[in-house]
């Protein structure tokens, strides 16, 4: 069955992440192929994509990229920068490459217009945002005009993970724990949660979040979210119980989440049509990921929607 992958990452020269990813978390093997993955968007990718029937794959650059940066403009002016270099590496693939803008979230105002002008001219399918911006998260009040213009261009956001700003006692001492074995997942969850309760979706109700990795965990937990909602006190009173926002307003992928019990309950709690395909190319392996959603015991109607039907939709490809 053909798929549309949409959590696939890649990276260019002049980042604080580059040649440097993962050395204290990884084994050395491991950090060796995923740094070729990264950078090459020829042989060695498209061999991939080909093996695991990957027909598109939605490129974006890997965090922390330039909301790492504290020079504001120098942020402005690298986003522009990667950003059209990957328009220039999708126009030599371009029936198998589309592209997630990357934003200089530390300028609402440039984001949004570096948003438009990546969506407008050059064509990509949204943006990936790697999560909070030097300690910023996405529910600050300065990001409100860039949300209306979001929701204007209506096309998704990706919230992506990224280090936690302040790592907490109970991340410490082993390797991965506050990374991609659970410390992104909390991170990431946790932020999206805050743009639920800031009332975010009540203002722009037509707003499309992704979340990675079977939802990070959210999926799981909607009843508890509910109810432990309805003991506190709201910073914002909302419209909608939480469990609402998350059902009407975000989007899964399988990105790193190739367990069949956490897809058939993302596709319980929040449907088939909210469920799509991807791998988080090159951290994760293509062929794996492939094999898991081909012999997943779901319909294959869900099957159709969840590899390709959904995205096609949703970014109008």
């Amino acid at each position: 069955m053909k798929k549309i992958a949409l959590e696939e990452h890649f990276w260019t020269e002049g980042f604080p992440h580059t040649g440097k990813v993962g050395a204290d978390l990884f084994q050395p093997g491991f950090l060796r192929a995923i740094e070729a993955g990264f950078a090459d968007f020829s042989a060695r990718r498209i061999a991939a994509m080909d093996e695991a029937g990957i027909d598109i794959s939605v490129l974006s650059l890997i965090s922390p990229g330039v909301q790492a940066e504290r020079d504001h403009g120098r942020a402005v002016s690298e986003a522009h920068r990667v950003n059209d270099f990957l328009s220039v590496e999708i126009t030599k693939h371009p029936t198998r490459y589309a592209g997630f803008a990357h934003l200089p979230m530390q300028e609402p105002d440039a984001a949004a217009t570096e948003l438009e002008r990546c969506v407008q001219q050059l064509g990509f399918k949204g943006a990936l945002i790697n999560g909070h911006t030097n300690g910023v998260y996405l529910d600050d009040a300065r990001y409100l005009p860039f949300w209306e213009r979001v929701q204007a261009l209506a096309v998704p956001i990706y919230l992506h993970p990224v280090h936690m700003p302040v790592r907490p006692p109970v991340l410490a001492d082993y390797p991965g724990l506050a990374a991609s074995m659970w410390g992104w997942t909390a991170e990431t969850g946790g932020h999206a949660l805050r743009l639920v309760l800031s009332g975010l979706f009540d203002r722009f109700p037509k707003l499309s979040i992704i979340l990675g990795h079977m939802g990070e965990t959210l999926p799981y937990v909607l009843w508890r979210i509910d109810s432990r909602y309805k003991i506190y006190r709201p910073k914002v009173a909302l419209e909608r119980l939480p469990s609402e926002y998350i059902r009407r307003n975000f989007l899964a992928t399988t990105a790193g989440a190739c367990q069949s019990e956490a897809l058939v309950c993302a596709i319980v709690a929040l449907g088939a049509d909210r469920i799509m395909f991807s791998v988080d190319y090159p951290l994760e392996d293509s062929a794996e990921a492939a094999r898991f959603i081909e012999a997943a015991p779901i319909s294959e109607q869900d099957r159709e929607m969840i590899c390709w039907g959904n995205a096609a939709r949703l970014l109008r490809l």
